[in-house]
């Protein structure tokens, strides 16, 4: 290898080691490989950055405002309304669930989907005793599918068909992936319905463990004329200050500067083994112990918020951030691989995935839902938005951008376009909501992962990964040669995101085609397929960490059923690319 191939394969290395253990943003780890591979003379400025040129980020981008337009009208409510429904058959539930979840996922980014569902989802699994993380992966897993339906299901469709349009070939037709998508979204949902309840553990999600194990404790302050860190109340062991109120009126959160007077009542949440701090304490006067889930008011709610991967909040504790004062909201629990985190709050380190129980005011959800800080807020027993009368509206710009797509009237970049413009001038976002809506971290991993690519093809790494699989599996045929394809973009899926996944198989799996004398078409048809096969563990996917927290869930429990729709994906690429795009 020269010495160009060798630094490409160790930067490329470190990016991985990056991505999979969170030390930073994705987009931080992508863009500054791309960097480092630019300064050191592998790829020129033009390879670097001809992802910013390429219509996959910029479409990515479009559809993302439309999404949040579909999220804020509420154009799909009547649907949710009819999934949930009632009931008391859980695979009943499932089938009402994940058959239009899917469908809806084949037209719109599933992270809003996932998002509008889930709080709504574990309110009506509450209401019949059902334990939610029955349903919770297979919604994950399900919007995944949909997303391979068609050409803008999922952004991983939309680089493939960046990168084809790069090499010079044609790009990606709107309905093209769905010979082999539908089947395997159609398999893949029947076999979650029949096993789910099988083999997905009962777990308690987080609210239920804090109605169970944490209690606030109200009690009357005897003191007058002095502040909240002078009566040592801001340290206290096992417990916090969550809230003051005082002649009806809620303060939260309290800050060490506020002056108690007689006749406060402060609201402490801690674990019920630690209120020994506050009855040693003299001035304090315990009042009556209530349960959490007997809080919640219209002064004040709870909320559920999973930490992102892109956060500022992650590797950070809550006291480091000044998480009190920067999100006007107080922590009472974190919840970590379905487990409470039984330690004090203020100093834990958060992670991606981390779901955070917290106590603000009712404007908390619009404040934070179009941030990097978090994957996914909720209130806890929020009702469901209302259906906006501009619902129709949206519905009729999606159904425009679909169609114009699918029989070719525009492109997908300017169809998506035009939708954004158009809601933005029609009044149903403003410009910034719609700036908002875009997820900036994403788009920017889109578009460094050419560059990456770039020096893939730049270094001579492609040809000389491409050769090594020709070698393994060339005697066996092309067809087994598509399969290490496959296998090598599931084994990175698990472990860095699907876009960059895709991106870093895509030109090794080009230069195998070439290699093996093959059409290079369908071995990108089967990289898209695989790269959207994110089941194995939470980390793979943004919809995977949406549901991890919600849901109770552990690192192991994704694979159970993962597992086998890894096997379907599998199977399906391997029987149905060759017969719809001949290798030969």
């Amino acid at each position: 290898m020269t010495w160009d191939a060798w630094f490409t394969l160790a930067v490329l290395v470190g990016m991985i080691l990056i991505l999979a253990r969170d030390v930073v943003a994705p987009s931080v780890a992508v863009v500054g490989s791309v960097v480092v591979l630019l300064v050191a003379g592998v790829i020129g400025p033009g390879e670097a950055f001809q992802g910013f040129s390429n219509p996959a980020p910029i479409t990515v981008a479009a559809l993302y405002v439309l999404a949040r337009a579909v999220e804020k009208t509420g154009a799909i409510q009547p649907l949710v309304g009819w999934v949930l429904g009632e009931g008391s058959s859980i695979r009943g539930a499932l089938a009402r669930l994940l058959v239009p979840s899917g469908a809806a996922s084949a037209f719109l980014n599933n992270t809003p989907i996932v998002a509008m569902l889930v709080p709504q989802l574990t309110n009506w699994a509450d209401r019949h005793q059902k334990s939610v993380s029955y349903f919770l992966i297979p919604l994950s897993f399900v919007s995944m599918l949909g997303g391979l339906i068609t050409l803008i299901g999922t952004s991983t469709n939309l680089v493939i068909s960046g990168l084809l349009q790069s090499h010079g070939m044609e790009p990606l037709g709107m309905f093209e992936l769905s010979p082999v998508g539908l089947p395997v979204a159609v398999v893949g949902t029947g076999l979650m319905i029949v096993a789910a309840p099988l083999v997905l553990p009962r777990r308690r999600a987080p609210r239920k463990a804090l109605e169970r194990e944490a209690r606030e404790f109200v009690v009357g302050m005897a003191v007058d004329g002095k502040a909240v860190a002078e009566c040592r109340l801001r340290n206290l062991q096992g417990v916090f200050l969550a809230e003051l109120e005082r002649d009806g009126e809620i303060v939260a959160p309290v800050a060490p500067e506020t002056i108690l007077h007689g006749g406060d009542r402060l609201t402490f949440v801690g674990r019920a083994d630690t209120v020994v701090d506050l009855h040693g304490m003299r001035g304090l006067s315990s009042l009556e112990q209530e349960h959490v889930a007997e809080f919640d008011t219209h002064r004040h709610s709870f909320f559920e918020a999973v930490v992102g991967p892109a956060s500022p909040l992650t590797g950070k504790t809550l006291k480091e951030v000044g998480f009190r004062g920067r999100y006007q909201a107080a922590v009472v629990a974190i919840h970590r691989a379905g487990q409470r985190v039984d330690a004090k709050l203020g100093s834990v380190r958060l992670r991606a995935a981390d779901t955070l129980l917290l106590l603000s005011d009712a404007g908390f959800v619009d404040r934070w839902r179009d941030r990097n800080v978090f994957l996914l807020v909720s209130r806890l027993g929020g009702t469901p938005p209302a259906v906006s009368r501009k619902a129709w509206v949206v519905g009729l710009i999606l159904a425009a951008v679909v169609v114009s797509a699918g029989v070719g009237l525009l492109p997908i970049l300017n169809a998506a376009l035009v939708a954004a413009f158009a809601l933005v001038a029609f009044g149903i976002l403003t410009p910034g909501e719609a700036r908002g809506a875009v997820d900036l971290d994403v788009i920017l991993v889109i578009a460094g992962a050419f560059g990456v690519a770039a020096a893939l093809e730049a270094s001579g790494l492609a040809e000389l990964g491409a050769g090594l699989v020709v070698s393994a599996l060339g005697g066996f045929g092309s067809v087994a040669v598509l399969v290490g394809i496959v296998l090598v973009t599931i084994t990175l899926v698990a472990v860095i995101t699907n876009n960059a996944a895709a991106v870093l198989v895509f030109p090794i799996a080009i230069s195998t085609a070439d290699q093996f004398g093959v059409a290079a078409r369908p071995f990108a048809i089967a990289v898209a397929v695989a790269a959207s096969a994110s089941f194995l563990t939470p980390i793979a996917y943004q919809t995977n960490m949406m549901v991890y927290g919600p849901g109770g869930y552990r690192f192991g429990d994704y694979a159970r059923l993962g597992g086998m729709l890894t096997l379907v994906v599998i199977a399906a690429t391997v029987l149905l690319v060759p017969v719809f795009w001949p290798l030969q």
